[in-house]
């Protein structure tokens, strides 16, 4: 008897083993970014600052049922005063028509960048921008699931995003044929607080990700870094920023 209890015993152990590898296989790993340091510089849009050319580009992979192939990139860097964010990706429509900020930006071409420094919270920040400059800054408290966003209190200053766009092949204009588009943002820490982990010191690690959407020809397709499921809010799959 007590031989088949052990034989039993060993055959569930065996059986749950696998189920756990399989899920640890189905489990995609997660991309790690290193950011490095630099001084302070200009945000102009194209990324003309010299400091931008010692950081290699970062693809973004496309989301299944996708419409285009665009390329979709993305660089960071950071400072004793706030992060550098540079994305560009090719298009070949502006699909955007909102004309003021704190819009439904996500309804249109836009990039987004999620930094979520404090994982003993479920608190990250949201920040989305369009093609013709807009943006939505956000808190998002996210527990079980259930996450709402709150805008920025005293949003000016140095507090406030600086934050620019250039557009190729066309002009920035609602439903222009262009080539691309790129959106560089310098992100204050003075924003970010009071989050934990803020300012990054080297050797600091956030998790974040990064997403685009684009909708030409009335078509969606999606990008991210760090592949998340339905939700671009599943914050437990984002990827990981390493400050040097």
């Amino acid at each position: 008897m007590r031989a088949r209890v052990t034989f039993l015993a060993s055959v569930a152990s065996l059986v749950l083993g696998l189920f756990v590898n399989d899920a640890q296989a189905a489990e995609p790993e997660r991309p790690v970014m290193t950011v490095k340091a630099t001084k302070d510089f200009e945000v102009t849009g194209a990324g003309k600052a010299k400091a931008w050319d010692t950081v290699a580009w970062t693809p973004l992979s496309i989301r299944p049922e996708a419409a285009h192939d665009y390329k979709t990139q993305v660089k960071m860097l950071y400072s004793e005063t706030g992060l550098y964010l540079l994305m560009d990706g090719t298009d070949s429509k502006l699909t955007a028509s909102f004309t003021k900020d704190l819009e439904h930006l996500w309804t249109e071409d836009v990039y987004e960048a999620f930094f979520w420094p404090d994982e003993k919270l479920p608190l990250y920040f949201e920040y989305e921008i369009s093609p013709l400059n807009y943006e939505l800054p956000i808190l998002v408290p996210n527990v079980d699931g259930k996450f709402m966003g709150w805008t920025p209190w005293m949003y000016d200053g140095g507090r406030k995003t600086r934050k620019a766009i250039h557009i190729t092949g066309g002009k920035a204009e609602s439903g222009a044929e262009i080539q691309g588009w790129r959106a560089e943002v310098f992100f204050p820490y003075e924003l970010l607080r009071p989050l934990g982990n803020v300012p990054p010191k080297p050797g600091s690690r956030w998790r974040a990700n990064f997403y685009r959407m684009d909708y030409d020809g009335g078509k969606r397709t999606q990008w991210d870094w760090s592949r998340v499921g339905p939700s671009f809010h599943e914050f437990e799959k984002f990827g990981t920023l390493v400050f040097e």
